[in-house]
């Protein structure tokens, strides 16, 4: 009888084992602050997530969102301590493998400028899309 329940505990395991595989979490993160260690700290986390299987997603509204700027101010593209990385750079990598990053839909038009203003790889959010994402069941959200 014992091995009869481990074999079925075992076939068991092997058909829920591929589908909890398969649900890898959403990670939205949302980034409003300006301060350069808050920016580098949030794409730290953003990247170790996306790193341990997580799909990432960032929104950049405010001050967050002059990370996005071709012409970013020197707080978002300034090499930072210990390993000499800036919040662009860090954020461009995740865009490089394959995080999606997005400004504000209210950014680019309360900032006067146009689509071109940002870097190659990030867009405008649409709010309907957004909200969807946020209220996602497997969906995780940081803040900064």
């Amino acid at each position: 009888m014992r091995k009869t329940l481990t074999a079925a505990a075992l076939a068991l395991a092997a058909f829920v084992a591929p589908a909890q595989a398969e649900e890898a979490p959403d990670l939205v993160t949302i980034l409003t602050s300006e301060e350069p260690q808050t920016q580098l700290m949030s794409m730290v986390l953003t990247m170790q997530s996306m790193k341990q299987g997580a799909n990432t997603h960032i929104l950049l509204c405010g001050p967050g969102g002059d990370l996005a700027l071709k012409e970013a101010p020197e707080s978002a593209t300034a090499p930072q301590k210990p390993k000499g990385m800036s919040p662009q750079k860090l954020m461009q990598m995740i865009i490089d493998q394959g995080g999606t990053v997005e400004v504000c839909a209210i950014y680019l038009p309360n900032k006067d400028v146009g689509a071109d203003a940002l870097i190659d790889g990030v867009s405008a959010a649409k709010p309907q899309p957004m909200a969807k994402r946020l209220l996602g069941e497997n969906t995780r959200i940081m803040s900064f």
